[in-house]
């Protein structure tokens, strides 16, 4: 039983109610200042093999603005990036986010393009590509980039790169 006149302990349940409210409004005030403070993050490239996934992004841009030859060159010279192990048998599947696909987006290997650009989401390529010297591979590491364009069709602009290590898997 309670030890409190009639209609006082309805009062202590409000009050309490009354403080995790404010408690919970301030913590989701909090948050969005916190999150106002911050960039927005760039769009991210996914490159999976098997079971194996990375993800990552953009090493240079991604916010839609155009990038400049030096920025490029400066971006695929970049040693971080991660990578990822690949049996030249197994199918690599590159994915990148709507926005990017939107903006069209192509396959680079060591640089020079790999694929034609695309509006798609998703791409697949035999693992044994990024290994064969035909295609401009060599030793048994590949420097792999994803290219995001303006949105035009074979426009040489570049607004994003997300790069990649393919290593090969024995």
């Amino acid at each position: 039983m309670t030890t409190l006149p009639r209609g006082e302990a309805a009062d202590v349940h409000r009050a309490v109610r009354r403080r995790r409210a404010v408690a919970a409004a301030g913590a989701v005030s909090a948050g969005l200042l916190v999150l106002s403070a911050c960039d927005s993050p760039t769009p991210l490239s996914t490159i999976t093999v098997g079971q194996t996934s990375v993800s990552e992004e953009a090493t240079c841009g991604g916010e839609g603005k155009a990038l400049g030859q030096a920025q490029l060159t400066k971006c695929l010279a970049d040693k971080d990036i991660k990578s990822i192990s690949v049996d030249p048998d197994e199918t690599v599947r590159f994915g990148v986010d709507p926005d990017v696909a939107e903006k069209r987006w192509t396959i680079l290997m060591n640089g020079q393009p790999l694929t034609e650009d695309s509006d798609k989401t998703y791409r697949t390529i035999p693992g044994s590509v990024f290994f064969n010297a035909q295609y401009g591979a060599q030793g048994d590491s590949t420097l792999v980039s994803i290219k995001a364009g303006d949105g035009k069709k074979d426009s040489q602009t570049v607004t994003g790169l997300w790069s990649f290590k393919l290593e090969k898997d024995d």
